[in-house]
Parts: C-alpha cells; sequence; structure tokens
C-alpha cells in the first residue's frame, strides 16, 4: 500500500527546495518502505502520482533525476524499475528549474517574443528565421546538431524583435535546459516528434511572414504545449 503524502502546491521560491526533489525524496522512501528489490518495478505513474498529490510533470521530473543518479531506470512502455538502493540524500545533483517550469515559462515568455517579430522583424530577420528552419529541415536526423539549430531557430526570432533584453530573455531559458532536460528529451526523442517539431516551426514562421501577431502567437503556444504534452505522456 503505497502512502498518502501531503506536498506543496507544485511551485517554489528561488530558495526553496525544487519540488521534484522532494518528490525524487518520497519515491526513495517509497522504495525503502515497501522493501521493493533492485530490478522490481515501480507502481505505475499515474498511481504513484495520486498517491503523491503531485502532477504527472513533478512525478515524471523526479523519476528522470533519480535515472540520473542510476537509482531507477525508466524503460518506455514497461515502466519504472529500481536499480539499486541508496542512502537518504539530502539534494540531487541537478540545479536550477524543472524541464516543465522552464516549458512554462518559454510558453509565456517566446509566446509574445513570437508576435512581437510578427510586428517588427526585417526582411532579412526573416531571412535569418528561414535559414534556420531550412538547417533543421536538412539536419533533421542529427540529434547533437539539431538541438544547436533548434536553439538558433528560436533566438533568430527573438533578434527579429529588435529587442536585445528579449534576446537574452530567451537565450537565458534556453540555458536552464539541463540534464533534467536532456535526459527527459532522451526519452522521446523519436522521428515523429522531430517531424512534429520541424512543421510546428513552419507553421510558427508562416505567421511572422504573414506579419500576423495573434497567429505567431498562437503557433509558438500551441508548440511548447504539444512538447509539454509529449514529454508528460504516459
Amino acid at each position: 500500500m503505497l502512502k498518502n503524502v501531503t506536498l506543496a502546491p507544485d511551485s517554489s521560491l528561488a530558495h526553496e527546495p525544487r519540488l521534484y526533489r522532494i518528490v525524487a525524496g518520497r519515491i526513495e522512501e517509497l522504495i525503502r518502505d515497501q522493501a521493493i528489490g533492485a530490478g522490481e518495478r515501480l507502481p505505475p505513474e499515474r498511481k504513484m502520482a495520486t498517491r503523491l498529490a503531485v502532477s504527472r510533470a513533478s512525478l515524471r521530473e523526479a523519476l528522470i533525476a533519480l535515472e540520473l543518479r542510476g537509482v531507477v531506470d525508466v524503460r518506455g512502455g514497461s515502466g519504472v524499475y529500481v536499480s539499486r538502493i541508496q542512502p537518504p540524500r539530502a539534494e540531487l545533483d541537478e540545479a536550477g528549474p524543472g524541464p516543465f517550469e522552464v516549458l512554462a515559462a518559454r510558453r509565456l515568455v517566446e509566446a509574445e517574443v513570437c508576435a512581437s517579430a510578427a510586428r517588427m522583424a526585417s526582411d532579412s530577420a526573416i531571412d535569418a528565421i528561414r535559414a534556420a528552419v531550412v538547417d533543421m529541415e536538412r539536419q533533421h536526423d542529427n540529434y547533437s546538431s539539431n538541438e544547436q539549430l533548434d536553439r538558433n531557430f528560436h533566438l533568430a526570432i527573438a533578434r527579429a524583435t529588435g529587442n536585445s533584453a528579449m534576446v537574452g530573455a530567451v537565450d537565458h531559458l534556453w540555458k536552464q535546459r539541463g540534464r533534467l532536460w536532456h535526459k527527459l528529451k532522451e526519452h522521446f526523442q523519436t522521428e515523429e516528434l522531430r517531424q512534429a517539431t520541424l512543421l510546428d516551426h513552419r507553421r510558427i514562421l508562416d505567421a511572422i511572414v504573414a506579419r500576423d501577431p495573434a497567429g505567431a502567437h498562437a503557433a509558438m503556444r500551441a508548440h511548447l504545449e504539444r512538447v509539454t504534452r509529449t514529454f508528460s505522456r504516459g
């Protein structure tokens, strides 16, 4: 039987422990209390999220953090398995916001940046955005270069606003994507996801070319909402 645990709301101030770290600690308690041995499967994510009173997103971040520490093994389509039992530990190695916190911030900031780009972009700025899209389409099967090209696309949109503060804000958000983000993306990095991303980028570009701020805002928000749904699904 899983223990009912009440946690703080799914948010934190900068000086407080990140929620996914707290959840990770609760999962380790569960492993010890229930004597779940190495190689054994943990309860389904939906059940754990309900019992711990947290969102699937926070649970997913916690499991990825534990996977990075070698505590669990997340197997797509199969479940989460215990790798080894570790003694309690105050902090996980990863600092900064979790992947879903970053995505939530990006939905707000980058959607507005995209709308501004649709209003302000020069022809040369639009050419730079278009070139970034073409580069991603040409190298869509190269994961390492694709990450950098994806960043180039989003920064090209920010530069199109003509506002250096917006460029700095977008750049800062991208630098928040740490080891948790990359490990999470690794689990969902499929050709289907890459193709969906390329289609999203084309829609964003089309709205900017059309000088349609509302359409650009909606296209960027839809793109980041789709990524969030993908990373949250069971």
